[in-house]
């Protein structure tokens, strides 16, 4: 490896995650609060700005309070950063750093947009093209768990050890739903390389949006037929999203309602912080995932991307770029629609959360992979085993309707 490509690879890892992702999680705050004054017919924040009445001029500079989020930092940077004494100090200070940099980890293997050319070198819009992507993204995301659970076991509280126990208990229940999901969208695709992935649904269609670039091998009525299963993984895949990085309406683990703060109590200053730039890092990154797999990645869609690939002034292509806008618009829609589920849809039950991940997700997830392999190879198949195939489909989800039904408690009613 040449100075040349390590410079292109360190070039790559500070613009696509400090220049592109990190400045995403204080914006995202400043969405969420602007967004929400909007849903409850508030002004939000619109005064912090550049004081140049300070410097003589007759007003300040507002600029609708976009420069609310750096207020923000300044605040958390110069408050009291106070340790308690009960707590398991290293572990206690190691756990924000936990739930942050998994998040930051992850943003490696997304692909931002397509190969531009640069000297005669093309290259890719990500930092490292692995062919596991979707696993890759899985086994790290899974780790920022520790970090909160650290922090509520640390912090030698029981609100905290509570919280931290919650969270544990829902990245299992939701992270096994989250990865039956997408095994439909990885059968379908016949590829783990989310670089690949995306450039099939630039070429044929987006999985959502099968509408253009149909082949011998890629038919319009194959592509509609397995629209249901992948509509069904988008379902999953998404809700449990919003259960893995503890967002509203899945933000048991921190519910002020009853445990005051949840894992992060005993926390201030940065290290609180830390975990709420872990916590809004992780639903930019889950967006990022929902869309490459779901909804295009950099695809513009409709047999444009190849054109657009086409642009460039002299040797310089610069197609990437536009892509990578087009990215960047879809991902700032998807945090305003995970703004849009906290300010509207109330909080589960434990109890509920519990049963909705492993008594709808799990099921339904197991039998969307069915569903998605009996559509996949159906053209390999003869008549009379695809039909085979849909009764014992049908049976098989009609019976763990009927367990899960019978398995159920009712009730019990209170006699005065």
């Amino acid at each position: 490896m040449d100075l040349f490509q390590i410079a292109i690879i360190i070039t790559k890892i500070v613009v696509l995650t400090f220049i592109v992702v990190l400045p995403l999680v204080p914006l995202s705050v400043y969405f969420e609060r602007r967004f929400s004054a909007i849903i409850q017919d508030r002004v939000g924040p619109n005064r912090v700005g550049i004081p140049f009445t300070l410097l003589g001029f007759k007003k300040d500079f507002h600029f609708f309070g976009l420069i609310q989020p750096i207020a923000d930092g300044l605040k958390l940077f110069l408050k009291e950063d106070f340790t308690p004494d009960h707590v398991r100090k290293a572990f206690y200070w190691l756990a924000p750093a936990l739930t942050v940099v998994p998040a930051l980890i992850t943003v490696c293997v997304v692909p931002f947009g397509s190969p531009i050319s640069i000297f005669g070198h093309a290259e890719k819009l990500l930092v490292a093209d692995l062919d596991i992507g979707p696993l890759f993204v899985f086994s790290v995301a899974s780790l920022s768990v520790y970090g909160i659970t650290l922090a509520g076991w640390s912090s030698n509280s029981k609100f905290p050890f509570i919280g931290g126990v919650r969270s544990t208990a829902q990245m299992i229940s939701y992270e096994i739903a989250l990865g039956l999901s997408i095994v439909p969208v990885l059968m379908y695709f016949g590829d783990l390389n989310l670089s690949n992935i995306v450039q099939q649904q630039a070429d044929h269609g987006w999985l959502l949006l099968p509408l253009w670039g149909h082949d011998a091998d890629h038919t319009l009525t194959s592509k509609l037929l397995f629209w249901f299963p992948a509509a069904i993984a988008f379902l999953i895949f998404t809700i449990s999203i919003f259960a893995e990085t503890n967002r509203m309406p899945f933000d048991l683990p921190e519910c002020e309602t009853e445990l005051v703060g949840g894992y992060h109590t005993e926390y201030s200053s940065m290290k609180f912080a830390m975990f709420f730039m872990g916590e809004y890092a992780a639903m930019v990154i889950g967006s990022a995932l929902i869309i490459t797999l779901f909804l295009g990645g950099w695809s513009i869609g409709f047999g444009l991307d190849a054109e657009v690939a086409k642009l460039h002034i002299g040797d310089f292509y610069f197609g990437g770029f536009i892509h990578m806008g087009c990215f960047l618009t879809k991902l700032i829609a998807f945090i305003l629609f995970f703004i849009l589920v906290r300010w509207t849809v109330p909080r589960f039950r434990y109890d509920q959360l519990m049963k909705l991940g492993w008594v709808v997700f799990f099921e339904a997830a197991l039998i969307n992979v069915f569903l998605a392999a009996l559509i996949v190879a159906a053209p390999d198949l003869e008549k009379t085993i695809i039909g085979i195939g849909a009764i014992l489909l049908v049976v098989l989800t009609a019976s763990v309707i009927w367990v899960a039904k019978v398995s159920e408690e009712t009730p019990k009613t209170l006699r005065a």
